[in-house]
This record gives structure tokens, sequence and C-alpha cells, in this order.
């Protein structure tokens, strides 16, 4: 039971309070917060242990003072300048939630994980952790076709009632997180990301980050006002793996930030799963490499499901293409595609056809939803079957 101590302001503030602005000190890092919640030591006890300088009346502040030198002093003169209730109410007029490890109200599903955050801010509903989950991940400079691929899939799975978790970047994961909040009645999705709940990023997300706390669960392990920094996006991979079954990867560069959460993944025995795509194409390196070293492919939402271990439901198998069929003269440009992206001067030179021919084509096929446009580029568009393409 959360312990209630006087602030010097007057106020009364829950060990929660003290735990917050713990975990907003740049020199805690998530293994330290992680051993000062496990050590039992009330957080407000830390806190003033902290501010009047004597780590050595609490042990585990003296472990870790004898683990780095000077940290006992930059902690003292960051706590120093922190105002607890100032941060306190930050946290509760945002509307976020905060739990502490082994302590009351903190989620079963990260409790036992191998490297639990010690201090987690949600906002949202924690009803979103009780549902099936598969985490979906990629690279933020994805292609049209992946985006396309992982929007169908989080639109599929969510509509089957698997929770989507991922992190809210831009590319594959913003794709995947729009797909599942398209589903009608669908399971509410799951963000985890790396900075404080208040401060959105990317910030063309602003909506997406809204509507998937009004519909299911954002997750912090830093407090509100916490900006993000480069080394918090691999600490939150984590856990993100640890709230999903199944990781699938859409599509990743040979050295892309999924294959961290990958890692994070295979440390907890979860299934890894990648999105096959073309060779040609560097977004699909580090998917076509996963596939090398054994990873399942994941062709559809039924591969997915499958691995699951759910049958599939009726309306999840594939559809009728509803897009208008090519005529003659566009289906021969159209099989020049494959898994590419093409320019129009590439175009020319495989096809052999005149400019005026080739740009109508084009044209007529990308008005059909058979190609679609990236500035110069030209890519061929998925199957058109429905979902959240």
């Amino acid at each position: 039971m959360s312990t209630s101590v006087n602030h010097p302001s007057g106020l009364e503030l829950p060990e929660e309070a003290y735990a917050a602005a713990l975990a907003g000190l740049d020199a805690t890092t998530p293994r330290r917060l992680c051993l000062l919640a496990r050590s039992g030591t009330p957080f407000d006890r830390i806190w003033r242990a902290l501010t009047e300088g004597r780590p050595a009346s609490v042990p585990v502040l003296q472990r870790l003072s004898s683990e780095a030198d000077g940290l006992a002093a930059r902690w003292q003169r960051e706590a120093q300048r922190t105002d607890v209730a100032a941060l306190w109410d930050r946290c509760k007029s945002h509307g976020e939630s905060v739990a502490i490890l082994g302590r009351p109200g903190y989620p079963d599903e990260l409790a036992d994980d191998i490297h639990p955050p010690g201090v987690l801010f949600t906002l949202g509903s924690p009803c979103a952790l009780r549902h099936r989950s598969v985490a979906i991940v990629g690279t933020r400079h994805a292609t049209a076709g992946g985006m396309e691929v992982a929007a169908a899939l989080g639109h599929e799975l969510a509509a089957a009632g698997i929770t989507i978790v991922s992190g809210l970047a831009k590319g594959i994961d913003g794709a995947a997180h729009r797909g599942a909040l398209a589903a009608d009645d669908g399971a509410p999705p799951i963000a985890v990301v790396g900075s404080g709940l208040d401060v959105v990023y990317p910030r063309c997300n602003r909506g997406l980050w809204e509507a998937v706390a009004d519909r299911g669960l954002l997750c912090s392990e830093v407090p509100p006002g916490t900006p993000p920094a480069a080394h918090r996006f691999p600490a939150r991979n984590r856990i993100l793996a640890a709230l999903a079954e199944i990781l699938v990867v859409v599509e990743s560069r040979v050295r892309g930030g999924s294959l961290l959460t990958v890692g994070e993944a295979s440390q907890r025995g979860l299934t890894v799963m990648a999105v096959p795509g073309s060779v040609r194409s560097p977004a699909s390196e580090g998917t076509n490499l996963l596939l090398v070293d054994g990873a399942a492919p994941a062709v559809d939402s039924l591969d997915v499901l499958v691995a699951l271990g759910l049958e599939a439901r009726p309306a999840l198998r594939r559809r009728r293409d509803r897009r208008p069929k090519p005529e003659p003269a566009d289906r021969g440009l159209l099989e020049l595609f494959g898994g590419d992206a093409l320019t129009l001067d590439t175009v020319l030179l495989r096809s052999g056809r005149p400019l005026p021919e080739v740009a109508l084509s084009l044209g007529r096929l990308e008005a059909g939803g058979w190609l679609v446009r990236a500035g110069a580029w030209y890519e061929r568009a998925g199957s058109g079957a429905g979902g959240a393409a």
C-alpha cells in the first residue's frame, strides 16, 4: 500500500509521486530504477535520503553509489532542484497513472519480465493489457507497400480481438496502429513511447497518439514533460517485446532499430515473424535476413493467427479484389513492377513504349488503385481486398 508523507509545501504526497520524481532524474537508468523498486524501500524514504545527502542510510542507495563514483552527489543535486508536488500535479492533471514494481496496481504482464520498468506511467485503459497481443514494428522510412501491409495486419488482427502493440513512430509503427484503430469494435491498441506521455513524438502523430490513449493504452517509463532522447528508444523496445506474444517485423533495414526489438523478443522466447519483401528494396533487407535466419513468414493476418494458435474467422479470409481490372494495354506495364519501386524513366526504358502512352497507362493504374506514387517513384499497391490499407 502506498505511503503518504508531507511535502514541505504542506501537500500530502503518495509514494508514487516520489517514484515519478526519481524516474525523471537524468542519472536514473532503467536498471537503477528497477533495483530501487525491488529493494522494497519506500520511495519517499529514498528521496529524503538523497536530498539530505544520506545515501548510506538506505542500503540500495549505498550499493548503487558504490558502483558509480559521484552518483549520489549527482542525484542529490538533481533531486534538490525537483519540485515533487508540481510533477505529481502534472501527472494527475494529465490523467496519468503511476505504478511501482512490486506494489499493488503494477501490471502482471510486466512484473515477471527479465527487465521490467521499475516505474511505469500509463494513460488510457489498463483493460488493453488483458487481450491477446501482437507487436508490429518496422522502419520509419517505410515504402507505400510496407505501410499498406502494416495497416492491413493491424486492422485484421484488431478485428479478430488481438491487441496491436507498437511504438507510435513514423512509418510502420504508425501504420499498424492506424489500421488497428480503423477496426470497428476492434481490440484496444497499446503504444510504448520514449518520451513523457504529454510530449508527443513525432509531432505529426499527435492525432494518432490521442486516439490510442482514448481507445487503448499509452505506456512510458519516464514522467510527463520528459523530451524524447535517442537512448530511450532502444530501452522502450524491451517493454514493447514484454507486452507481446508474437513480434511481426514488416520492413527493416539491415541495421534498423526494429532488429533491436527482435533481440529483445528472442531473449523472451517470443515467436518472431517477418513480412517477405523485394530483394531489391533496402527497406526489406533486414526482414529478408530474418527469414533466412529462421523467422516465420507473415504473408497475411492468417499466418499470425495460426502462430497464436487461433482459428481464423471467415471474415479474415482473402476477399475479392474490388479494383477495376487493368485495361489490356496497362497489364504489361503493371507486370514490370513486381515488388520494386520504379521511376518514369525506368518504366520507359523497360517497356520500350513512347512517353505519352506510358504516362496515360501509369495514370490509369494509379487511379484504379494498382499503383501508388511517392514523389518520382511508382510502386505496386496491395491487394485492394478491403481492410485498413
